[in-house]
């Protein structure tokens, strides 16, 4: 499946300044390891050691967020926009 992916600015910096990129996969996680190789530190900043998703950082397909789902095997539609938002907390 082709989809787009939207980076928040402060990530843009591992994708070439980009704000968004082309990616292909049924399922997040077939999009993040897709995205390990091509773009390997902007992966590192989505994914821990183990894999899954770093605590402060969000993923929505077409509006929903995949914690909300089925994490990384939330299916990503033909034509969907991927959205990657870094957690905000505040107290």
């Amino acid at each position: 499946m082709s989809a787009t992916l939207v980076l928040p600015g402060v990530l843009r910096e591992h994708a070439g300044g980009r704000r968004t990129l082309p990616v292909r996969g049924a399922t997040v996680r077939e999009v993040l390891d897709r995205l390990a190789v091509d773009w390997p530190a902007l992966e590192r900043r989505l994914r821990d050691e183990q894999g899954g998703l770093r605590p402060h950082v969000l993923i929505f397909v077409d509006g929903l967020n995949v914690r909300d789902a089925l994490g990384l095997e939330t299916a990503v539609p033909e034509g969907a926009e991927l959205y990657v938002a870094p957690a905000v907390s505040g107290g």
